[in-house]
């Protein structure tokens, strides 16, 4: 077990290493977007349509040491705990994207973070391709070599066939291979330990942290979660919470 841990270690701060190396220049273009958007106070839409990948969306918002003005997208319709097998036929499905971008009001001056380990579903493309037509600034931050080495006749894909990278913005590549799952155990049918996981969760966190440091250079007092469950913590968020408790509707 100690050998299988230390691989998948390996092949995880592996590829960490990968995103900020060679996506830096793009990390910092998206958080001067995202830093420009709070200097603003305006919010930071994030939304994972896709079973795992809402993870990454719940990982940035109300986090401890994450930006208050993250404001994530949690639609029921792909989230795991409305049933997986659900989850992926709703993801799977041409429209529902639009539906979930047009309930949440998006439009001219919005930013929403896009966030799918794949790149490639009906409902990430149809969500991309709504909040352009109304306007709204978009950051991909998704798998190239996944999205370009699925066959473009697979059951996930939008009609369009299109890749989130090609239709966004701003976009990181997270670099997950085909597959997400690294690990090869002998005997075993398929490879284990996945790592979108950990590659969406880290590419948002260094985004915001790079965007918190921007804005505090330039002398913007930047709200930021305390964990409640830290001494003070109730009273540091309590200083800011009146201006996002009606603004933020998963509050």
């Amino acid at each position: 077990m100690p050998e299988l841990g230390a691989r998948y270690l390996a092949q995880v701060t592996d590829l960490m290493q990968r995103i900020l190396t060679e996506e830096a220049a793009a990390i910092a273009t998206v958080a001067d977007v995202v830093a420009d958007q709070v200097a603003a106070d305006r919010l930071v839409h994030v939304y994972g349509p896709g079973g795992h990948s809402n993870l990454a969306s719940q990982e940035v918002f109300f986090r401890a040491g994450g930006l208050m003005h993250v404001a994530a997208i949690l639609d029921e319709g792909t989230l795991l705990s409305s049933g997986a097998l659900r989850s992926m036929a709703m993801e799977r499905t041409p429209g529902y994207g639009r539906i979930v971008v047009e309930d949440a009001g998006l439009g001219e001056g919005d930013l929403l973070v896009l966030v799918n380990a794949y790149g490639i579903n009906a409902a990430l493309i149809d969500a991309a391709l709504t909040a352009r037509e109304r306007g709204v600034t978009l950051v991909g931050v998704s798998s190239v070599e996944h999205a370009s080495r699925t066959a473009p006749t697979h059951p996930a894909r939008h009609p369009t066939r299109a890749n989130l990278h090609d239709v966004v913005d701003h976009h990181i590549d997270t670099k997950v291979p085909i597959g997400d799952a690294v690990v090869e155990v002998d005997g075993a049918v398929e490879k284990t330990g996945a790592v979108s996981t950990f590659a969406n969760a880290f590419t948002l966190n260094v985004v915001m942290m790079t965007a918190i440091e921007a804005l505090t250079a330039r002398g913007v007092e930047v709200p930021i979660w305390r964990s409640g469950n830290a001494p003070g913590g109730d009273e540091a968020n309590a200083r800011f919470l009146d201006r996002f408790r009606t603004r933020v509707r998963a509050l």
